[in-house]
């Protein structure tokens, strides 16, 4: 019987042993794996067990949370949602978050440990603090304005405040209610679904995650690169362009622009404020492909990690060496895309003396109770060209608003400078070409960074109307404006 007994002791000790390995590889070991498995739904029904953290614009929260009575504690409400959708990005029982949702979740469902000064405890206790809430950068007026001067067309815009790089307004249109799929019942479901099956793709981030070709738009950069690299010394005088202009090595024409483009001996001047890509083609040429994408890299182009703390697509400059193709690139064509928010950040750069900001969208994190967790600093993006090469892209920019192809942009009682550009598939041939307008405004008579910067990009405006003086600058004004005026 003893040695039965023992035999029996032995054999439970070895049990206890054994689900104690077993409970220490599951809890422990895999239990990240298991965390992450779809099929775990602990982690959405911890996360919306209490009232999630708020998206803030100014003094106002934009987002909210309510009881549902059921699985989960609570879901995520959005005040104008489809205003902020760009900004905030969506928070779904059932399909996860995005954008500020995402980058943010931690703080806003309450897990993140920098909400407690004893987070030791708190982790053993399995207390979870309250949601903390995120401080955007974001001007309410300025998004009011760039949402409603989008209307119903396909498009975006960026602004961004020059001298701290905060963005002041991100919108893309079409837009979506975030609410519509916050929860996880079957009209969430049919909500979603609906959204993911639209051809005009309305939860698609088109200032962040779209690139397009910016066309004439890009000449901001070949115009400093060619001033910076000392191709240009005087923007008064002739470039030595060729008229009639073809494409080196081809028999294609270059793209002119106005009928006074196709006169000899055009200067820089007199490029930016008409129009005239052959000029800065040439000029792109001229100035070569390393230091064109040089310069085209330091207001933000072929960089693979523009967090802001979204992540936005990246924005490419080639660096084919084939002349032909540099001079595409050089006026916004060919391989050259970009983002509004790149864009924004060249016009941006430009006003701000040549220093280029790193966007940012958050100015600060806080918790429930008001207390900052972590306040946001401008920083330095990039030194993309020196004050006084600034200074006459600043020139250049203010003659084609003044003189030229920005004349709808004009603000009475403000400075502003501007480029215009139109470039797509199909822009050459009768199709519907991008619209596109970069800009920066201050108040007359500042000596200031000028407080805003923005760009545009109309990607429906239908062929006849499509261009970006006409269709993109009024939007742009409208951004400005509400900036100006705030």
């Amino acid at each position: 019987m003893a040695v039965t007994g023992r035999r029996a002791g032995t054999f439970c000790l070895l049990l206890i042993v054994a689900l104690c390995a077993q409970a220490t590889r599951v809890q422990v070991f895999r239990a990240e794996e298991l965390n992450h498995n779809s099929a775990n739904q602990r982690p959405v029904i911890e996360r919306y067990a209490q009232p999630r953290g708020n998206l803030r614009v100014g003094a106002d929260s934009v987002t909210g949370s309510e009881a549902t009575g059921g699985r989960f504690d609570f879901k995520r409400t959005y005040t104008d949602g489809p205003l902020f959708a760009a900004v905030t990005g969506y928070a779904s029982q059932t399909y996860g978050n995005s954008q500020l949702e995402g980058t943010e979740d931690a703080l806003l469902s309450g897990t993140d440990p920098r909400l407690s000064g004893w987070a030791v405890w708190d982790a053993v206790a399995r207390r979870r603090n309250p949601g903390g809430d995120v401080r955007t950068t974001v001007d309410r007026a300025a998004q009011e304005a760039a949402v409603h001067g989008l209307g119903g067309r396909k498009g975006a815009v960026a602004a961004i405040e020059p001298a701290t790089g905060r963005i002041l307004a991100l919108a893309s249109a079409p837009s979506y209610d975030p609410g519509s799929f916050a929860g996880a019942s079957a009209g969430d479901q049919v909500a979603w679904n609906r959204l993911q099956s639209d051809p005009d793709q309305p939860m698609l981030n088109r200032a962040l995650r779209r690139t397009y070709p910016p066309g004439s738009a890009f000449t901001v950069v070949t115009a400093a690169a060619a001033l910076e690299s000392g191709v240009v010394t005087d923007i008064e005088a002739p470039t030595g362009a060729p008229s009639p202009s073809v494409l080196p090595g081809t028999t294609t024409p270059s793209a002119t622009g106005a009928r006074a483009c196709e006169e000899p001996g055009q200067s820089l001047e007199t490029a930016m404020t008409l129009g005239c890509d052959s000029v800065l083609g040439h000029l792109g040429v001229r100035v070569g492909p390393e230091r064109m994408a040089a310069t085209a890299e330091a207001f933000g182009f072929n960089e693979p990690r523009l967090d802001i703390p979204v992540r936005a697509a990246r924005s490419v400059f080639g660096t084919r060496t084939d002349e032909a193709q540099l001079a595409l690139s050089s006026i916004g064509r060919d391989d050259t895309a970009a983002t509004p928010l790149v864009m924004a950040m060249v016009a941006a750069g430009v006003a701000n003396n040549g220093t280029v900001m790193r966007p940012q969208l958050v100015d600060a994190l806080t918790r429930s109770d008001g207390t900052t967790v972590r306040l946001m600093r401008p920083a330095v993006y990039r030194q993309a060209v020196g004050p006084g090469t600034a200074g006459q892209v600043r020139r250049l920019m203010t003659d084609a608003v003044e003189n030229g192809t920005g004349r709808t942009a004009r603000i009475p009682g403000a400075v502003v400078g501007g480029t215009s550009g139109t470039a797509g598939p199909g822009a050459d041939d009768g199709g519907t070409p991008y619209a596109w307008f970069i800009a920066w405004a201050a108040p007359a008579g500042s000596a200031a960074v000028p407080p805003v910067a923005v760009a545009v990009v109309i990607a429906d405006g239908g062929a006849a109307e499509g261009t970006g003086g006409g269709l993109a600058a009024p939007v742009a004004r409208a951004v400005m404006q509400a900036v100006l005026a705030g």
